[in-house]
């Protein structure tokens, strides 16, 4: 076979109305809608190509992928085998520009750019739409990561609806996030153990679809209308409203540390002494996105360096689809 140029490259996204609970597991179709803003500063980017082995080869940040990543990738590998008829064993290469398995949505922009690279690799010739599909088989907020700006994963009732749709590919509001990173450690409980955990034993779980119809309208609301603070202030509403699914599940759990929430209290208290527009989002894990405007967001991170001169901190904008 001619040599064929894999290589893919995904972007992260974060979640301003978020997904937490699948109806399907085997599938990845999540309980309720959601919606993101895909992110310059984090990207995966993996090549993939056949080899004769016996066996795949799975490289992540130049060495061998740990365990649990290989055959996670692997499973998905054998997806797309399964759909294309083939045996083929396959090397995968992958470069990781985000802190795995931190909350930093590492798995969003590694399948997708995984199903980009295979798509290719393959000449499945699938279109974008297609593509989010198959990159929901790998982690559900991959779907997203195949397109830029802000996108709208819509929850399907099937492996063919289910999928994200472009809402606003190239966002003219002057919005940026101050990504700041407590830990970047895996997490203690994954994104798919919290959910499920969530879903099945928390007694407010019965609210989220509700609150998430209602998040998801007004958001899309204060984005066509170019409304920074709303959708700040939507977006710190249901990510708060998403955690307490997880400090009412039984056994209760918490992805929030002690920094989380003193970072979460300053921002309020920025908010109202200093009118900045400081919202925050946090997904599974400690580390806080905070949602703000460019002419603002260097007098935010200067505060945070204050107040947490041990935290990495990084300024996001909108980025791009897969390439």
């Amino acid at each position: 076979m001619e040599y064929q140029n894999t290589q893919t490259t995904a972007h992260t996204n974060i979640a301003f109305i978020k997904y937490w609970g699948k109806k399907d597991a085997q599938l990845n179709l999540p309980c309720t809608d959601s919606l993101s803003l895909t992110l310059d500063g984090y990207f995966t980017t993996t090549t993939s190509k056949f080899i004769s082995d016996n066996e795949d080869q799975i490289w992540l940040n130049g060495q061998r992928a740990p365990v649990g990543f290989f055959k996670r990738t692997q499973k998905f590998l054998d997806l797309c085998r399964q759909l294309n008829h083939c045996k083929q064993k396959i090397q995968i290469i992958t470069t990781n520009h985000v802190p795995t398995a931190a909350g930093l949505a590492s798995s969003a922009s590694g399948f997708a750019a995984l199903a980009g690279s295979l798509n290719k690799l393959f000449q499945m010739h699938l279109s974008r739409a297609q593509l989010s599909c198959l990159a929901r088989r790998g982690s559900g907020s991959a779907a997203r990561s195949i397109y830029g700006g802000w996108v709208w994963w819509q929850q399907g009732s099937s492996d063919q609806t289910s999928l994200a749709v472009p809402i606003d590919e190239h966002p003219q509001l002057p919005i940026c996030l101050l990504s700041v990173v407590f830990n970047d450690q895996p997490k203690k409980i994954s994104s798919t153990q919290g959910m499920e955990r969530a879903r099945t034993t928390s007694p407010f779980y019965s609210c989220w679809p509700h609150i998430v119809a209602n998040d998801l309208s007004a958001m899309k609301k204060a984005i066509a209308t170019a409304d920074l603070q709303q959708i700040g202030q939507i977006a710190e509403n249901n990510c708060l409203a998403m955690h307490a699914l997880n400090w009412s599940a039984r056994p209760a759990f918490s992805y929030f540390t002690d920094a989380t929430w003193k970072l979460i209290n300053l921002l309020q208290q920025w908010r109202q002494e200093l009118q900045l527009v400081a919202y925050a989002t946090v997904d599974a894990g400690p580390n806080v996105k905070i949602i703000t405007q460019k002419n603002q967001v260097q007098q935010i991170q200067a505060r945070v360096q204050h107040s947490f001169p041990e935290a990495q901190t990084t300024i996001l904008y909108p980025g791009s689809g897969i390439q």
